[in-house]
């Protein structure tokens, strides 16, 4: 990696301007989504997180699909804006990770554990939230950008069709990524002593 996990994480930002221009290859992002499900940890092992990788026209056509279901739901003045926020922030970088979490698998604890049944959508959530975090820290590494994007569950049904998306997986995230095409401002941060306690 071109940075430490450190300087990943602390230079991490959601960038809004994103170049296709290729920084690494399309295979080592694809390492870095493989690891990334391989080794995160999740609630009692429960390994439920699904990935679905997009690169180049692929994932320009999931960029479509989300345009063309908003221009039915927001107003022609609306649209105007979003679409140039989609085409400039979204669909012009280089890829997109789809996040899911595999509805089979939480059903499955629910039933298998159930004095701990209340926990597990709620245990879900933290997982898939945790691949996010190693897979944008990671493309942050290596000089990518990237944002983390919800505009399910409006394109849940478009993306499981054209992309044959096993009805169980439930999308909780997208996130598109590329070359960076500006440098983000510095990031404001809150007052440390109000957010971390410490005794000794």
């Amino acid at each position: 990696m071109a940075k430490t996990f450190w300087e990943a994480l602390q230079n991490r930002r959601s960038i809004y301007g994103l170049s296709d221009e290729k920084v690494v290859s399309e295979q080592r992002i694809e390492e870095i989504v493989k690891d990334a499900v391989t080794y995160t940890p999740s609630s009692f092992n429960s390994q439920s997180t699904r990935v679905v990788l997009l690169f180049g026209e692929q994932s320009k056509k999931l960029w479509q699909i989300t345009l063309d279901t908003l221009q039915k739901l927001v107003s022609p003045e609306q649209f105007i804006e979003t679409e140039k926020k989609i085409n400039g922030a979204f669909a012009s970088g280089y890829g997109t990770v789809l996040f899911f979490e595999d509805q089979t698998v939480v059903d499955g604890l629910m039933k298998g554990f159930p004095l701990y049944a209340d926990n597990f959508p709620v245990w879900s959530q933290h997982t898939n939230a945790m691949h996010q975090l190693v897979v944008w820290t990671a493309l942050e590494a290596e000089g990518l950008g990237a944002s983390l994007q919800h505009y399910n569950p409006i394109i849940d049904s478009a993306v499981q069709t054209e992309w044959n998306i096993p009805a169980t997986w439930k999308m909780i995230a997208q996130m598109p990524f590329g070359k960076p095409a500006f440098t983000p401002s510095e990031k404001q941060v809150a007052d440390m002593d109000s957010r971390v306690k410490v005794y000794k």
